[in-house]
């Protein structure tokens, strides 16, 4: 199910002769380093990145992992949604701790926002594509990446044709909302898109009936 691709140097990558800072907050006065919740969550001794190749390395051995343990395909895509939860729940407390100040957002537009930018730059390298409001129903939002870092070096076989590995995506979302206290259902669907060489990814959100409502006592 995983084909492998040609690593790719990140924006943040240490050039030739080159220091970059290990935080956004750089060193400390005494040249010590920051807190490990201060520095940025890809950084390594010598790096500012986790290299791609290394990445789909990594996430193809949760799916072949993940494959072992289910027999069939929406099995499968809950199981990459379990791990991304777990990862959303934690990224929830660092980004947290380390952009908002401690502050939590109690509004939706809010979270999505910060799930569209904080989470997916820190994650993925790049704020998502596109944040939208359902057209069919008041309590749906999408997220929509046009190049889904999970699903870059994807080649589903035939016979799992309605695989989609963006799960471990809409786990993620899905984990930072129910530990932010907006609890949702969080999939992932393949959009074909016109000037788009492959289907773009988008996580489709929709929330429970008491986040709307706390949501319009909030905003009346």
């Amino acid at each position: 199910i995983f084909r492998r691709g040609r690593p790719l140097r990140g924006a943040g990558e240490e050039r030739s002769g080159e220091r970059v800072s290990m935080s956004g907050r750089g060193a400390q006065p005494n040249g010590s380093l920051p807190p490990l919740v201060d520095r940025h969550i890809l950084t390594s001794k010598t790096r500012n990145d986790v290299g791609v190749g290394a990445f789909a390395f990594l996430f193809s051995e949760i799916v072949q992992y993940s494959q072992t343990r289910v027999s069939n395909v929406s099995e499968l895509e809950r199981k990459l949604a379990d791990v991304g939860f777990d990862v959303g729940v934690r990224m929830l407390e660092l980004l947290v701790h380390r952009e908002k100040g401690g502050k939590r957002e109690n509004r939706i537009l809010g979270i999505l926002s910060f799930l569209h930018t904080n989470v997916w730059k820190n994650l993925f390298g790049k704020t998502a594509d596109s944040l939208e409001r359902g057209t069919s129903a008041d309590d749906e939002y999408m997220i929509s990446d046009h190049d889904l870092l999970v699903n870059r070096f994807i080649s589903v076989p035939r016979d799992m044709g309605s695989m989609n590995c963006g799960a471990f995506a809409a786990g993620i979302v899905e984990g930072v909302l129910k530990s932010a206290g907006f609890p949702a259902r969080v999939t992932a669907h393949s959009v074909a898109s016109e000037g788009l060489s492959r289907p773009k990814t988008t996580i489709l959100i929709k929330f429970a009936p008491e986040v709307i409502e706390r949501d319009e006592r909030l905003g009346s």
